[in-house]
């Protein structure tokens, strides 16, 4: 009878802390005790991976010494983006990227930005970010990364047990200081101050652009912030226009952009496309480069022949990177600088579309 009474006091403890566990935001919703205590099939993760199409991860499970009792989150890279890190162990990371819990993306999107969950790999933390795409709609409409790397295929799998989300992108295996804000070494940012709350969601913000930036193909204007960072590091919010690296390569311009970052960045402002688009012409946006402005040359709302131009440049792609601090616009090309009393003559300009116009948006400056 007193075993009895044991195991029932061990179930009733196990829900109590179960519940509680749940109430806290840093804990997805516990599975019923039936799973809890069910051992999974030595096979049964492989077998998962493979029917998804994740056959490289799917040949490591055996040696990647995932839990065999415990409810798993997979984040389970794709065989072409496990190419981006040929120096990686696969069974090492796919322990790194695998959760105790079940993480749906409903659960994820709603966790506070920058939280960090602990893997199966001894002392090393996955970061969970998110993105605003919608205002009006914010968190239905959220994309989730993992890293720094989206979930492409959110709840791919889960019979709840398992959950798979797909991801895509740059991986490597993760820092020993993963678990805790990774320290800012000399090289890529300065002295950090007093880690006050505020400047741990900056930091954090900071590098979860950057690393969508070399994601998308901007890593040039990601190492430029990074050199940048005493100068940004105090900014409440900022606006950034930047240039891919095929195009500044192509152009020849990746020292004079990274030079020129300050001009092409708006301090403390978020400028999302669709406030962009509503500016009149010749509004006249301040820049971080001293006594240098932005102009408003060609207003929102012309179609697609007379699309809208600060200093006569077209925006690529409006909100590459967005969040609550930070919003990031593609260019083609640098701004040029121009004095904002030129804007008057952008109207002919959009109109003709003549070699006289190109030359003119690649003028060089004539403010002192």
């Amino acid at each position: 009878m007193s075993a009895a009474m044991n195991l029932l006091l061990l179930l009733l403890v196990t829900a109590i802390l179960a519940t509680k566990a749940s109430a806290h935001p840093l804990f997805p919703p516990p599975p019923p005790q039936s799973q809890i205590l069910h051992t999974f099939p030595p096979s049964l993760f492989a077998t998962i991976l493979s029917t998804l199409g994740f056959q490289e991860l799917s040949s490591v499970t055996t040696n990647a010494n995932l839990s065999l009792i415990t409810p798993t989150t997979i984040f389970a890279a794709t065989d072409s983006t496990l190419l981006t890190c040929p120096s990686c162990s696969l069974p090492l990371l796919l322990q790194e990227h695998s959760l105790p819990g079940l993480y749906t993306l409903h659960f994820l999107r709603n966790l506070a930005f920058g939280t960090k969950i602990e893997t199966f790999a001894p002392d090393r933390c996955l970061t969970i970010t998110a993105s605003h795409i919608n205002p009006s709609d914010a968190v239905a409409t959220r994309k989730v990364f993992v890293n720094g790397v989206e979930i492409t295929k959110p709840d791919l799998f889960n019979n709840g047990l398992v959950i798979v989300h797909g991801i895509q992108g740059f991986i490597s295996h993760l820092s020993p200081a993963s678990c805790t804000v990774e320290k800012m070494t000399t090289l890529a940012y300065p002295d950090p101050p007093p880690p006050t709350a505020a400047f741990l969601i900056k930091h954090s913000m900071m590098k979860e652009t950057m690393a969508q930036l070399r994601f998308r193909g901007f890593s040039l204007v990601a190492l430029a912030m990074r050199i940048k960072y005493p100068e940004l590091s105090d900014l409440k919010s900022m606006t950034v226009f930047a240039i891919d690296d095929a195009s500044i390569f192509a152009g020849g311009e990746g020292h004079a952009y990274v030079t020129d970052l300050m001009y092409h960045i708006v301090p403390n402002r978020i400028l999302q496309g669709s406030h962009l688009m509503g500016l009149p012409s010749e509004t006249v946006i301040p820049t971080m480069e001293r006594g240098q402005k932005l102009v408003i040359t060609t207003a929102g709302g012309g179609g697609p022949l007379a699309p809208m131009r600060i200093n006569y440049v077209k925006i690529k792609n409006f909100d590459l990177v967005s969040n609550t601090r930070i919003v990031v616009h593609a260019l083609s090309t640098p701004f040029p600088h121009v004095h904002h009393r030129t804007a008057k003559n952008e109207g002919t300009c959009a109109q003709s579309q003549s070699e006289a116009c190109e030359n003119n948006a690649n003028a060089p400056s004539t403010e002192s």
